[in-house]
């Protein structure tokens, strides 16, 4: 759900190692999204104790409670983590279609992603907000209270961007969501450790006997499921905590925060603590959960044991079956399933975020998502419609917050959620054909609808609510009257998934430790719980569908979701009393569950509600980087603001071939359609030779420029385009004996770029999508001090290969400067691979690559380096040059080359490999030998 924004490094590893990444490893930005938000945007603030609340005009009540919740967090849930505190800025954003959230340092400030779920099972139910501040703010404690010893130092030193390297480098990705997640469940009325669910990867793991390592449970697999490190975490943390005490993890993490011990200070406060090796301890966390699930049974099935996922399952009146199926290998596509015939993709899913679609009469609906044009905190949930027979689609609706679509049975209207951007939640019944509102149902209850459903007459809509205290129900609507009633008691038992036929509601929805499906009959206002015989102990069943006498539904299983089915006869029916839906939900053994401050009212700020000012912090520097580029040694003070619309830098720089400093500062603003970007630099002991003796001078440089980047994402597309110019202005001061001589040189030029990268949607496994375009034209010219201009186009085209997880890259581009040769420009011309590049006056290269994996290891040492997957290339570069005499020559080469996807300390991914090059043509610029060997590093290892 949440994403804290960390540096590159969380490996549990100790100050020598600290230091080595911090000179190699530049920061992150996280979840950011810079320029996100109109400058005509007003915001208003709650200054509470705990937190000051920044939020958009007219969610002032969301705002009190999030800063109520805030102060309640701190006074009540300190002793598990620590008691220091510091006031965090958390931004509310009400244009997302997302639903998420974070934490960052650099700058210290949080961001809520408000529009909630539609899926209750994975995060819950409670009050979107109210869950975002539980979880969010954990990690605000756990900030505040991570600031001491060594990392405290380290944050004096390089300022928040320190504290985070230093934190991150001892204390895993896994203690930190696993904590926010404990603390979820610790404090509120649900939280995930509460959720059948939230258990479902691990146990249908053990249930299939699938006994990974942890470097593979750590780092995940290009072959096979497995759980993220949400889950992981919370085993471990609620494993401590419950063997430990309540301050075991408090006094783990402040011994390795404070780098109590050369080596792994983390791992071996584990072991001061609990007197057992890391290595016995997080064994002994993941039996301890393990030995409640023993008779948890694995899905039998006909299907091959790859990885993949078949979800939401609709039946044709012809009995075939319609759902969305995924793998590593493909990406989610509407398949047809039809008796004794191989399965057929209809199409490809466009972009979405769910699987969730609705089927009836030939035609699908689902929920496209679509980012806005330019503002990135803007995007939306638009009606999208497929023609089975032919596959042609359409939008229905543009720009609108719509989710869970469901087409009436004489397929002319559509049913969906509305999600706006003030907080209110309804039914908007729609035209089927253009997409018009016809009605908007009214919400007697404030409530949060999900995943509508017409009844067989279509005069009267099923839903999932949640009432403003984040209870579930069902509730029927009548289209007419707009008269909603509720048919089961609000509980915290989470629901969803509903779909009618006759007189009969199935649904999926929490049974104690497990999550199965439900079926209420609407007359006779009667409840059961139906299933297979033998199915009581298999993992969560989810979104039943029933055509053709049977149940279909989709069940968790450890190589993904599959479809299952059942004979309507031959499912067994087990009579519930509704009231038994409002017991407490299960613990899974976690006895320490029982601190829960939230349970009443929720707290409201007493702060008062004043404006926010958008200039306010514009220049807010948070952090020093130091950057090492050989042979150029630089830091960097880095700012940015709490609502992203300004990012500034103030540099030092040193070039050790030349001796030169240098300072400079550099700022962009985003709040604007076009970004504006500035800067001035001075630098000082330039050298260099004019008529074969040595000059020496100094210089101002001068920079301003704007850009618009664009984004054209829709449907299957994912589309970015950025256009924009800098001018350039030089102005050298000599000195020495050439200081009159040479005269002004000052020197002034136009960057101008063009940029556009299209794709579709790439699968886990494909080392590329299978259609890709990018392009990049860019031109520089002088505008005084001299005559000259250079020219370059370059552009990549991919295509699938011989095999799905094949691709083949294309490459062509053209590059051409003046002749006069007073000025020259940066050489950015992608050259033959293996020869040394020179800046010629024409360049034209075409190259073609072929990518594939060679396999997956999922091996690892030492904890050290895990090995994901090894892939190949093998290519061919053709180069031709004419200089301004118009003398021509060709570089061609060939050659293959090998990458690694690892990841370094179960926490950092990186991707290096080596090139062989064979040339086919003298190199001209550079050393003998036609054979050329060559190590590719990632260039954010070295650069920022």
């Amino acid at each position: 759900m949440t994403k804290t924004k960390r540096c590159l490094l969380k490996a549990g590893l100790g100050p020598v190692w600290l230091f080595i990444m911090l000179i190699l490893i530049a920061p992150t930005a996280g979840a950011q999204v810079f320029g996100g938000n109109p400058v005509s945007k007003t915001w208003e603030q709650v200054n509470g104790k705990a937190a000051r609340v920044i939020f958009p005009f007219g969610l002032d009540s969301v705002a009190k409670r999030v800063s109520g919740i805030a102060e309640t967090l701190n006074k009540n849930t300190q002793e598990s983590i620590g008691t220091k505190q510091h006031k965090i800025d958390i931004v509310l954003q009400n244009e997302t279609t997302v639903s998420n959230g974070y934490v960052a340092l650099g700058p210290y400030r949080s961001e809520f992603y408000l529009t909630p779920p539609q899926n209750s099972f994975s995060l819950g139910s409670l009050p979107w907000y109210e869950q975002l501040t539980i979880h969010e703010f954990r990690h605000v404690q756990q900030n505040n209270n991570f600031n001491i010893g060594f990392s405290h130092l380290m944050r004096v030193i390089f300022g928040e961007e320190g504290q985070a390297l230093a934190n991150n480098a001892v204390v895993p990705d896994w203690f930190y969501e696993g904590d926010a997640v404990y603390n979820e469940t610790n404090v509120s009325r649900q939280g995930r450790g509460r959720l059948a669910n939230f258990y479902n990867g691990y146990r249908s793991l053990w249930a299939a006997g699938k006994e990974y390592s942890w470097m593979k449970l750590r780092n995940g697999s290009y072959r096979d499921f497995t759980p993220d490190h949400y889950a992981l975490g919370y085993l471990q943390v609620a494993y401590g905590r419950e063997k430990y005490g309540e301050d075991f993890w408090k006094k783990v993490t402040t011994d390795a925060v404070k780098y109590k011990g050369l080596f792994y200070p983390f791992q071996s406060a584990i072991k001061r603590y609990s007197e057992k090796s890391f290595k016995v301890f997080r064994e002994d966390a993941l039996n301890y959960f393990k030995d409640q699930y023993k008779n948890t049974k694995p899905l039998v099935d006909d299907h091959s044991q790859r990885y993949a996922d078949e979800e939401y399952p609709s039946v044709t009146d012809e009995g075939a079956v319609i759902f969305v199926k995924s793998s590593f290998r493909k990406v989610q596509a509407f398949t047809l399933r039809e008796a004794g015939k191989p399965d057929r993709r209809i199409k490809i899913r466009g972009l979405s975020l769910d699987h969730h679609f609705s089927y009836r009469n030939g035609f699908i609906v689902y929920s496209g998502y679509r980012p806005d044009l330019r503002r990135g905190w803007r995007n939306f949930g638009e009606i999208r419609m497929i023609e089975v027979k032919t596959g042609k689609e359409k939008a229905l609706t543009n720009k609108t917050k719509y989710f869970s679509p469901d087409l009436s049975p004489d397929g002319k209207s559509i049913v969906t959620v509305e999600l706006s951007k003030d907080g209110n939640s309804s039914l908007d019944l729609l035209n089927a054909s253009t997409g018009s509102i016809i009605k908007k149902l009214e919400n007697p209850g404030t409530y949060v609808y999900a995943y509508p459903k017409f009844t067989d007459n279509s005069r009267q809509v099923v839903s999932v609510i949640k009432n403003p205290a984040g209870k579930m129900s069902l509730a029927l609507t009548d289209i007419t009257s707009g008269k909603t009633e509720t048919l089961l008691p609000f509980s915290f038992h989470v629901m969803g998934f509903p779909v009618v036929t006759g007189d009969t509601v199935f649904f999926s929805a929490s049974s104690g430790e497990f999550d199965r499906i439900y079926a209420y009959l609407l007359h006779e206002r009667l409840l059961f719980r139906v299933g297979r015989s033998g199915d009581e102990h298999l993992t969560g069943d989810y979104q039943p569908a029933v055509g053709g006498g049977k149940l279909y539904w989709s069940r968790f299983t450890a190589d993904g979701s599959r479809l299952v089915s059942s004979a309507l006869k031959d499912l067994v029916w087990f009579p519930v009393e509704p009231l038994t839906l409002e017991a407490p939900l299960p613990d899974f053994k976690v006895s320490l569950v029982n601190n829960n401050p939230l349970t009443g009212d929720l707290p409201v700020s007493t702060a008062p509600v004043s404006s926010y000012s958008k200039i306010k912090g514009l220049i807010n520097f948070h952090s020093l980087e130091p950057i090492v580029d050989d042979p150029l040694y630089s830091l960097s003070i880095v700012g940015e603001n709490v609502l992203n619309t300004m990012q500034s830098e103030l540099a030092l720089a040193y070039n050790r071939n030349e001796g030169y400093k240098r300072v400079g500062f550099n700022a962009i603003y985003g709040g604007l359609f076009p970004y504006l970007s500035g800067g001035v630099t001075y630098t000082l002991d330039r050298r260099g030779l004019y008529r074969n003796r040595r000059i020496n001078w100094n210089e101002w440089e001068y920079r301003a420029g704007l850009n618009v980047p664009l984004n054209l994402s829709r449907g299957n597309h994912i589309t970015n385009l950025n256009i924009g110019t800098d001018y350039i202005y030089n102005q050298p001061k000599f000195r020495g004996v050439y200081k009159d001589s040479l005269g002004d040189r000052s020197f002034g030029y136009t960057n101008s770029y063009f940029t556009i990268s299209n794709q579709v949607q790439k699968a886990k496994q494909q080392i590329y999508p299978h259609f890709a375009q990018s392009a990049y034209l860019g031109y520089r010219r002088a505008l005084h001090g001299g005559e000259a201009n250079q020219f370059l186009a370059s552009g990549y085209l991919y295509f699938p290969g011989f095999s799905n997880n094949h691709s083949l890259v294309l490459n062509a581009a053209f590059q051409q400067h003046d002749t006069l040769n007073q000025r020259s420009f940066t050489n950015s011309f992608p050259f033959s691979r293996g020869y040394t590049a020179e800046n010629i006056r024409q360049m034209t290269k075409f190259g073609a690559t072929y990518h594939l994996p060679l396999f997956y290891p999922d091996r690892g040492f030492g904890n050290i380096v895990y090995f994901l997957r090894v892939r190949g290339a093998a290519f061919y570069d053709h180069t031709k040059v004419m200089d301004a005499r118009k003398n021509t020559a060709s570089f061609r080469s060939t050659g293959g080359e090998v990458y690694f996807d690892t990841s370094w300390w179960n926490e950092l991914p990186l991707s290096f490999g080596f090139r062989l090059s064979y040339l086919l043509d003298p190199d001209l610029y550079g050393g003998s030998g036609s054979t050329r060997f060559e190590f590719i590093l990632p260039l954010n290892i070295l650069n920022r």
